[in-house]
């Protein structure tokens, strides 16, 4: 293999001329000189390994990691058992990229088609694709999903989601040419007086449950409307909650999607994540990304291989169903091994513990004066307060006595969050400051 080579002056040259123009700044032209910098960056110099390493440690000391937390939003702690590092790094996983050459890439293979069987079972679907970037692409995955299989250009999406997840589908939205008609919630939860005031000539539904306030929606009505109208059911769920939950498969959902981060993915500052997709089987040639089957080769052994290869990479651009150029392998198989470790049991007791932790905390802070539940609606691990103190006032407060509390929302809201990892100790230290701050 050759190493890299910078291309020479005269080969640079050459190539401009190639391309029709005579330096570098006329091949920039077209971009407005305002938005240029038109200075070199202002880079200090280079370090030596040792004086790298430095720098890079002082950053890291900067990070407290050890606080009581108490925010999820779409990012949750939760214990990651040893088996999954101790498997995950070992360099046939770490280093590996898309399993192309399949006679050289069965192990891989096999580790991502177990990932899609769980995710499958984990979601009452039929199949389940080989994960995308995260949850917000998963979901404008669904969307353009809905478009093509419903061959209508409207679909509906309820602002109970992530609003992350509703910024990513708003960008896709009319690049895709897709109607995105946003359905309000009326009390924490979805409006389904105008899912059926919408519905008619839309494509699809996209729904969250838990919403983004943590409240557990009624999956199973809105798809009874949105079938009405022959449109599809996209489901938004968090895969903890699984543990306890009904499946969307078995609520009626057509598409499950959702971000795979609670699975044995640490937080990270923000990811990588994975993207989960799964779909009932009328839907699977409609699937994105990379799909792994099981066959047997010319001796009848089982074997494993990328099949419905629908992506741009595979066949002609305009046919194709996908661009999705990576799978993220390596947090798919974090999530296999999460789901396996665990079992279903497992799944529940954490869910159970998420469940039971949230409520007891609601309890406590609702006891406090001044502060009060948003809604009066069942959900998870995550909850809405409402408090006469501005919410900025109270995170400062909590963050002096050392506690990372929840999300301030807008003036007077907040979104707490409590998972198996906080304790019952961290739970009144919390309660406690909140009392102090109240007062």
């Amino acid at each position: 293999m050759k190493s890299y080579v910078p291309a020479t002056r005269e080969e640079q040259q050459a190539m401009l001329e190639a391309m029709g123009v005579s330096s570098m700044e006329a091949l920039l032209g077209d971009i407005p000189g305002e938005v240029r910098l038109n200075r070199p960056l202002k880079l200090p110099d280079g370090l030596s390994e040792v004086e790298t390493l430095r720098v890079i440690q002082g950053y890291a000391a900067e990070n407290v990691t050890n606080k009581p937390l108490f925010r999820g939003a779409g990012a949750y702690s939760h214990f990651i058992p040893a088996i999954i590092p101790a498997l995950t790094q070992r360099g046939e996983f770490l280093t590996a990229y898309t399993p192309y050459q399949f006679e050289m890439s069965q192990g891989m293979l096999q580790a991502i088609f177990e990932y899609q069987s769980l995710i499958a079972r984990l979601t009452g679907m039929d199949a389940s694709n080989a994960s995308v970037y995260d949850g917000a692409t998963a979901a404008a995955e669904a969307m353009l999903m809905c478009r093509d299989s419903a061959r209508k250009d409207k679909l509906l999406v309820s602002q109970g989601l992530h609003p992350d997840v509703l910024g990513v589908l708003r960008t896709y939205a009319p690049c895709a040419g897709v109607e995105m008609v946003e359905i309000p919630l009326a009390d924490g939860v979805t409006d389904l007086a105008a899912v059926e005031a919408n519905a008619e000539g839309a494509a699809g539904l996209i729904a969250a449950s838990p919403n983004y306030y943590g409240i557990i929606e009624d999956i199973a009505a809105m798809a009874e409307r949105i079938h009405a109208v022959r449109g599809l059911m996209v489901a938004y769920v968090e895969p903890i909650s699984l543990g306890l939950l009904k499946k969307p498969g078995d609520l009626g959902a057509d598409i499950a999607v959702g971000d795979g981060q609670p699975l044995g993915i640490p937080l990270s500052w923000g990811g990588p994540y994975v993207g989960f997709m799964a779909v009932k089987q009328r839907l699977l040639r409609n699937l994105p990304g990379r799909i792994i089957g099981e066959t047997v080769d010319d001796d009848g052994n089982r074997a494993y291989v990328l099949t419905l290869q629908a992506r741009e990479q595979h066949i002609r651009r305009e046919k194709a169903t996908s661009n999705i150029c990576s799978n993220q392998s390596l947090c798919a198989i974090s999530a296999g091994i999460y789901l396996t470790a665990m079992g279903p049991q497992g799944l529940r007791e954490v869910a159970e513990a998420c469940l039971q932790k949230a409520h007891f905390l609601a309890e406590g802070i609702a006891s406090i004066p001044g502060m009060e539940l948003c809604y009066n609606k069942p959900f998870f691990m995550e909850f809405v307060v409402k408090s006469v103190l501005p919410a900025r006032v109270i995170d400062k407060a909590v963050r002096a006595k050392g506690i990372v509390g929840g999300l301030p929302l807008d003036e007077h809201r907040i979104l707490y969050c409590a998972t198996e990892m906080n304790t019952r100790e961290e739970i009144d230290a919390l309660v406690a400051a909140l009392k102090e701050v109240s007062l």
